[in-house]
Parts: C-alpha cells; structure tokens; sequence
C-alpha cells in the first residue's frame, strides 16, 4: 500500500535528443529533464524496457530510474529541481507539470527503495504543496527545499 509523501535549455534538449534517441512529439510533452550524472550500473525502465542510463539522457514522466549496488545517478528536472540517487535505489516520476503561465505545476513521485536527495526548484517554491514523494510506509509534505530520504525494502 502506498501513501502520499511527500530548465533546460533548448539546446541542451536538443543535444540530449541526439544522444539518447531523438523523442517522438509525444515523448517531448513528457519530458521532464535530463540525467546529469551516472555512476555504475543505472538503468531508466520506460514502459517494458530496460534502458542503460547515459548522462544528457531525457527523461519522461511515467519512466523509472534504478540503480545497482555500485550505482548513482543526478538528475535535474525542468523547474530546476535535482534528484541524486545511491546504490540500491529506485524512484518512478509518476506526474510533472511545469507551466507555471498557466497555473499548472506538479511533482509526483514514487520512491521505492534506497537513498535519495532531492533539492526542489520552482514548483517547490512556488507551489510546495505540489510536490509529492510517495513511498511504501511513510506520508511527507514537502515545505522546504531540500531533504534527504532513506527506505528500505
């Protein structure tokens, strides 16, 4: 049973469409950010595929980032925001919105398992009941900025 817990450039989206695989249109209204960083064996699990994960790599809503034991991986999110991932871990963005022109602002996801550190960006500071971090056992409203997180399995 789960609980409710808790800008890239042109450029850079173009060139981290080159080199993970250009996006199809719709992949591209999903895209949520870019991986910055990667250590060891992490993979994007998008749909039934396992993916290597690979810095500039673009990641979309509804993908999964997982890290082995010798794994790590940063991501920066659209707004601004930043996900750093330790060995054993797993989180999947279930929804982001940033439109913040039209009022629409959301941050979803789910942890699994492992360590994480997440430093919101705007959506945190403009709307911090937006962002949400769901995980097996555990309810956490994000009103800060930045926090660190640990779940075991």
């Amino acid at each position: 049973m789960w609980k409710a817990l808790f800008s890239l450039s042109s450029g850079a989206a173009i060139l981290a469409g080159l080199l993970a695989g250009a996006p199809s249109a719709a992949a591209q209204a999903l895209d949520i950010g870019v991986i910055k960083t990667v250590t060891g064996s992490v993979t994007v699990v998008r749909g039934q595929n396992s993916i290597p994960a690979t810095p500039c790599m673009i990641v979309l809503v509804k993908d999964s980032l997982v890290t082995g034991k010798d794994g790590s991986v940063g991501v920066v999110l659209k707004d601004n925001s930043t996900v750093s991932l330790g060995p054993d871990s797993e989180i999947s963005f279930q929804d982001f919105q940033f439109s913040p022109g039209e009022g629409r602002l959301s941050w979803v996801s789910r942890f699994v398992r492992g360590t994480a550190v997440f430093l919101t960006g705007i959506i945190g500071k403009l709307s911090p009941q937006s962002v949400r971090v769901e995980t097996p056992v555990a309810t956490v409203g994000i009103r800060g900025t930045r926090f660190a997180i640990k779940v075991d399995e």
